[in-house]
């Protein structure tokens, strides 16, 4: 038995089977850079995961290696609460560079614990203790870290299969604009519209008797819900919304933040300066950090949530500030948009050229595919009254197939989505033009590898659902991709 296989069989066995990761990516990475993963069995990936996006800068950077180090060397403190070390005045300092001007003018940084979790809690208590109020109010599909601290009627947990489903007013949805899988009928153009002014009526139907929210929180790039992109308009809408009614807007940058979407935040792209900001993963520039960032007349001199030792890393700070700056320097979020731009315009390509691919979607290096189940043509529901086109069926056992033919062809990427049936693509902000040419090529020939076993096992399984001449159809009408 070798090294790789014992590791492969201990883990199973010694940590729990919900771990997600080690069922889909079955290696054992024991060196690293950039974008580059090679295995214990010597086999070489393109790691467009990135740590689940904590990587902007991708693996062991020399930046972020000569930070840590010079940390190392010098012999100071590794790890000291809330107390001014140099590392902590040079890594807020650069934080402060990179801020929307609107909030950067007026900002303290809070830190907490060293997850986004931590972070996500000390945003809502932040909030209530401003305002004495309770109820923080989130949307669906949204993923704010594992908190526990989330009021009655802010949130339903999250189910074994990743989905968030309701982030609720009350018992009632507060809606996300997503025009692939919109909650109505309506025109698909319509659906940021349709979402704002909902979001606003139920913001203004208080029962009598209660406050108005403490808060609102929200992505404007839904990661782990599918690579949702929320319209600018939606999102100003919605800051227009809260200010009229004294309610803080919590913007939760976690996954978006550093350059990801195509700006340092990506609430830039709207133009609004939320009254918090919500940073965690890759802030700490691969290593655990977690802060919120929030306008100074929240401040208080009462703590507002219970303290945390762990939230004093200098070696994260240290990482984080020399990300923050190298992102900055190299303007790698400028080229993100480029890149990002230029992949997803391939990827529409691939979308047209294969009916599996519903929807392709995304915002800088930040990119989303969609799998679906195509309709049989001709079908009486394929569109709406008004004549529509309605999304297909989610195929997560297609994605989950995808997933696995990337690996195979030396591609990590990621599944998300309210059905786990989207390939999420979120390779560092480092990576080339070759790379990602190589990128898009495997996960192509993934996607026809995959197409074409789910398509024989489709035809030749007697248990399949439809009709002989529902399967006939099917292949006449599926384009090869």
């Amino acid at each position: 038995m070798t090294v790789t296989e014992g590791i492969s069989r201990r883990q199973p066995v010694r940590e729990p089977a919900a771990r997600t990761y080690p069922r889909a990516l079955p290696i054992v990475p024991v060196r690293a850079r950039g974008l580059t993963v090679e295995g214990a069995d010597g086999r070489r990936y393109l790691d467009c995961l990135s740590g689940a996006g904590t990587l902007p800068l991708g693996h062991n950077h020399p930046v972020v290696l000569e930070a840590i180090r010079t940390v190392l060397d010098s012999g100071a403190p590794l790890n000291v609460p809330d107390l001014a070390t140099p590392v902590e005045d040079a890594f807020v300092t650069e934080l402060l560079r990179t801020l929307p001007p609107g909030l950067a003018d007026h900002a303290r940084v809070q830190f907490c614990g060293p997850t986004s979790t931590d972070a996500v809690e000390a945003a809502y208590a932040l909030v209530r203790a401003a305002t004495g109020r309770t109820d923080v109010l989130a949307l669906v599909g949204a993923e704010h870290g594992r908190t526990s601290d989330v009021p009655p009627s802010a949130s339903a947990p999250e189910t074994s299969e990743g989905r968030n489903d309701a982030f609720a007013v009350r018992g009632r949805p507060l809606p996300y604009p997503h025009d692939y899988r919109r909650p109505s009928e309506a025109d698909a153009t319509r659906g940021a519209e349709l979402a704002a002014r909902w979001t606003e009526d139920l913001l203004d139907s208080q029962p009598p008797g209660t406050s108005a929210p403490a808060g609102v929180i929200l992505q404007t790039v839904q990661d782990e819900g599918g690579v949702l992109p929320a319209p600018d308009t939606w999102v100003r809408a919605v800051r227009r919304s809260t200010a009229t009614r004294s309610i803080p807007l919590i913007v939760d940058e976690t996954r978006t933040g550093v350059g990801r979407t195509g700006a340092f935040w990506a609430v830039e792209h709207s133009g609004v300066t939320p009254d918090v900001m919500v940073l965690s993963e890759a802030i700490g520039g691969s290593l655990p950090l977690a802060l919120v960032v929030h306008r100074d007349d929240f401040a208080t001199d009462r703590p507002s949530v219970p303290s945390v030792p762990l939230r004093g890393n200098q070696l994260a700070m240290a990482a984080g500030a020399a990300t923050l700056a190298h992102v900055r320097e190299h303007q790698l979020a400028e080229r993100a948009a480029a890149l990002g731009t230029r992949m997803l315009s391939q990827l529409r390509e691939l979308a047209r050229q294969s009916p599996r691919v519903g929807d392709v979607r995304g915002r800088g290096l930040m990119l989303g595919v969609e799998l679906v189940t195509p309709a049989p043509a001709h079908t009486p529901d394929s569109s709406t009254p008004d004549h529509t086109p309605t999304p297909h069926s989610p195929a997560p056992e297609l994605a989950a197939a995808v997933q696995r033919e990337c690996l195979r062809r030396g591609l990590i990427v990621g599944l998300g989505g309210r059905h786990m049936n989207v390939v999420r693509l979120l390779p560092p902000l480092t990576i080339s033009d070759e790379q990602a040419s190589a990128v898009l090529d495997r996960l192509s020939d993934a996607l026809v590898a995959a197409t074409s076993n789910s398509h024989h096992h489709t035809v030749c399984n007697p248990a399949a659902r439809g009709t002989p001449r529902q399967h006939a159809r099917a292949r006449h009408t599926e384009r090869a991709p």
